[in-house]
């Protein structure tokens, strides 16, 4: 506990609660001194593809309005990323990086040029991870970053359920010109393992439905936009009425 605490700088006690968090929802076993990943845990493309696809897709559709024609863009290899695709084709002149094989297949569009970052290829994953990937990544700069997260802690921040993802997201972030997090609401009740930055990384939050009044707060005491079916409605109606 000592030691993950080190590595992640947080508290132990913030460590441990996130532990019992995860605990609870079965994502892993409490152990002495700390915890491990249950075998039947299944965090492959395919199995969360499968989970809160319609608020998925209402996020995906939500995050691609945020880019404009002739933007250079980082997605994550997570699956709420994967959902902006469609939306992504119809724009013209975009540069999109990406980690993730299935996303780039997805990609192939005359309007759309991918840079596909290689490395340690994680088949049920479908992406690159590992030194070689994050080296690539390193020497980019100035794109908006979408990144997705496993589970979100207000204390801790939005976190991956593996070091190799939370990681690279990170150097995503640090190389981006804004950051933009794209998660459901399950993952706001849901906090996990592995840092990815801290709040102040993350400029707009994108989700499908308004979440707690305790994270709208959250939010907008630390200057973050919340971008939601609801908020894009209000825009929309501010913008009419000043016409």
């Amino acid at each position: 506990m000592v030691d993950l605490a080190s590595v992640l700088g947080a508290s132990e006690a913030t460590i441990r609660r996130d532990l019992k968090a995860l605990a609870d929802e079965g994502q892993i076993d409490l152990v002495y001194g700390g915890a491990t990943i249950r075998r039947d845990s299944d965090f492959s493309f395919r199995s969360k593809q499968q989970r809160n696809i319609e608020a998925k897709r209402t996020i995906g559709q939500l995050a691609a309005n945020l880019v404009r024609e002739n933007d250079q863009v980082f997605l994550d290899s997570g699956t709420t990323c994967f959902e902006m695709v469609p939306f992504l084709k119809r724009k013209r002149g975009l540069s999109v990086i990406a980690n993730s094989a299935r996303l780039t297949l997805e990609l192939e569009s005359p309007n759309i040029n991918v840079i596909m970052i290689g490395g340690q290829y994680r088949p049920d994953r479908m992406d690159c991870v590992g030194p070689l990937a994050a080296t690539q990544l390193d020497q980019l700069r100035g794109y908006l970053c979408f990144i997705g997260a496993d589970g979100l802690s207000q204390d801790f921040g939005p976190a991956a359920s593996d070091l190799e993802s939370a990681h690279l997201n990170r150097i995503a972030v640090l190389g981006s010109r804004e950051t933009i997090l794209v998660a459901d609401q399950t993952k706001f009740a849901s906090p996990s393992l592995f840092k990815i930055v801290d709040w102040d990384r993350i400029s707009r939050v994108v989700t499908e439905c308004e979440p707690s009044d305790d994270w709208r707060s959250f939010f907008e005491a630390r200057g973050i936009t919340l971008v939601t079916p609801s908020t894009i409605k209000e825009n929309e109606y501010a913008a009419l009425t000043d016409k």
